[in-house]
Parts: structure tokens; C-alpha cells; sequence
């Protein structure tokens, strides 16, 4: 099966570039790899003939399901892409994994693997902490996956030909939650799971993200939209909203360094006064500093 790994990156151009040269060590590789920019400055090499798979640029506009529309739109025939975030490193064997799974088991629309590190939920993991991890971590248990809410957005595998759906892009710019969003919308159609042989690390880099208020405010108006056009549940998306919401005030007292808690808070509280004037809108952010 053919797979395209699928990138959509901005603002990021160094730890891009790291991360494509590290997907060009591997011995297991995709057939085609798409980067897609917003702006020129956020592609800086390398260079598409030095890379031993087929390596194409495309620009779009700026937002993480934009830029991923316009990698399907331009991979339809293709039979899987796998979505990574630009500072996503997946382990040895993963694609040839990806391709077994995915031939197996016509039923499975989208997949997601296994991350041993997720530098996300702290300040981060440095690019040779990750790789080091992956060459430690073994061998993996290929025949083990298990259905799942949703996929994670950092790595997740898509297959084209039997998917006609997009990302929504009315979630724009880092588009909170369009991977539940897609996933549940797959769901109607086939299994969404969890593979244990698909191995990453998530290096979590907090570059080039949503500004605080911008998240804090998508954080409560996605989940509301989402809840109106029947992808997420009252109680999935109360817990959802909850949680966040104590996450950012309690942070917000002494918030660390990498993290806007304060700035989030406000989001979340701006948001709460849209829905309260019935005007909440995930685009609303665009308006927001």
C-alpha cells in the first residue's frame, strides 16, 4: 500500500528540517513525504533531491486543517497518508507496520500509534532525548490495536480512497480537537484504534503554537461547535471543557514558564461569555490577540 506522510508545518522551519532529516536515516520509508507551509519562510531545506524518498512542498492557507485539506486533496491516489506534527519522531519498522495494518483490516479507517514520550503535557523533550528513546525502546508488539475514541493528531494514519471526509476547517489556526472531530466522523464508517506497533515520541516543541488567549478560547467554543453538528457528546464535551478550564485556573496562580496558563484563562472566560450571548464560534479567534 502506498503511504504519504503528510506534514503540515508553520513557523518551524529548524525543527522541520531536523525532523526530516531524521525520517530520511530510517530504513523503513514512506513513498512520498508532503510538507505543507502557509508562507515561504516556513520551509528552510532540506533540500527535496537529497532525501531518499520523494519529498514535495505545497503552500496553503495558514491553519493545521487547512494545510492538511490540501495534503489529501493532493495525495487522492494514495492509499494511506500518516499525519505527523513537524516535531513527531516515529520509531523503526513504523510505515512497514502502517502498510500491514491497514491491508489486513479493510474496516480501518483511521490509526494511531503508540507514543512513549509526549512532550506535549510538559516543557518538552530535546530531538536527541527522543531519538535516543526510540533506539532503546525494542521491538514492538505488531499484532496487538484496539479501537479507540479518536486518533491522536501528532501521528495519525488516514486511509484516502475509502475517507472522503476533510478536517474541518470552521477550527482554524492549531484547529483543538479536529483530530476527535475527524475521527468520530470516520467512526460512522469503520473502526478508528490504537496499534501498539506504531512507536513515536512527541518532542512537544512549544514554538510557533496558538497564542494563550487564542487556545483558552477554543478550548470551550470547539467542543460547543462540535456538540452542535454531533460529533462529541453533552458529557464527553462537559468533561472536556471542565477539565480544561481548572487546568488553566488553578495554573493560572503560578503558571509555568512554557505554558500561557493566565492567557488561556481568559480565553476560556471569553468564550463562556460568547456562549452565554449566543454567539460562540471557533473562528471567533481570528479576531483575538
Amino acid at each position: 500500500m502506498q503511504v504519504t506522510v503528510g506534514i503540515a508545518s508553520t513557523g518551524r522551519p529548524a525543527i522541520l528540517r531536523q525532523m526530516l532529516k531524521y525520517m530520511g536515516t530510517l530504513a523503513d520509508l514512506p513513498d512520498k513525504v508532503v510538507v505543507s507551509i502557509a508562507e515561504p519562510q516556513d520551509f528552510d531545506g532540506p533540500k527535496p533531491d537529497n532525501m531518499p524518498f520523494e519529498l514535495s512542498v505545497i503552500t496553503s492557507t495558514k491553519g493545521s486543517c487547512a494545510q492538511r485539506n490540501a495534503i489529501l486533496r493532493s495525495e487522492v491516489d494514495s492509499d494511506i497518508v500518516l499525519f505527523l506534527d513537524d516535531d513527531f519522531l516515529i520509531a523503526e519498522g513504523y510505515v512497514a507496520e502502517l502498510r500491514r495494518l491497514f491491508a489486513q483490516d479493510p474496516s480501518i479507517m483511521i490509526a494511531t500509534g503508540q507514543v512513549l514520550a509526549d512532550g506535549a503535557r510538559g516543557p518538552g523533550l530535546a530531538f536527541d532525548d527522543a531519538a535516543q528513546m526510540l533506539g532503546q525502546a525494542g521491538p514492538a508488539n505488531p499484532t496487538r490495536s484496539m479501537d479507540i475514541r479518536s486518533g491522536y493528531g501528532c501521528n495519525m494514519a488516514v486511509r484516502v480512497m475509502a475517507s472522503p471526509d476533510l478536517f474541518d476547517e470552521k477550527l482554524p489556526l492549531y484547529g483543538w480537537l479536529e483530530d476527535l472531530d475527524l475521527s468520530r466522523r470516520a467512526a460512522w464508517r469503520g473502526r478508528v484504534v490504537r496499534a501498539d506497533g506504531l512507536l513515536g515520541v512527541h518532542l512537544g516543541i512549544k514554538s510557533g503554537r496558538t497564542p494563550g488567549v487564542r487556545l483558552g478560547y477554543s478550548q470551550i467554543a470547539n467542543p460547543v461547535y462540535m456538540l452542535g453538528k454531533g460529533t462529541l457528546g453533552r458529557r464527553h464535551a462537559f468533561r472536556l471543557m471542565s477539565r480544561n478550564f481548572a487546568a488553566n485556573l488553578l495554573g493560572a496562580i503560578k503558571p509555568p514558564p512554557y505554558l500561557d496558563r493566565r492567557g488561556r484563562l481568559r480565553g476560556n472566560l471569553i468564550a463562556m461569555g460568547d456562549i452565554l450571548r449566543r454567539r460562540s464560534n471557533p473562528q471567533r479567534i481570528l479576531e483575538l490577540d
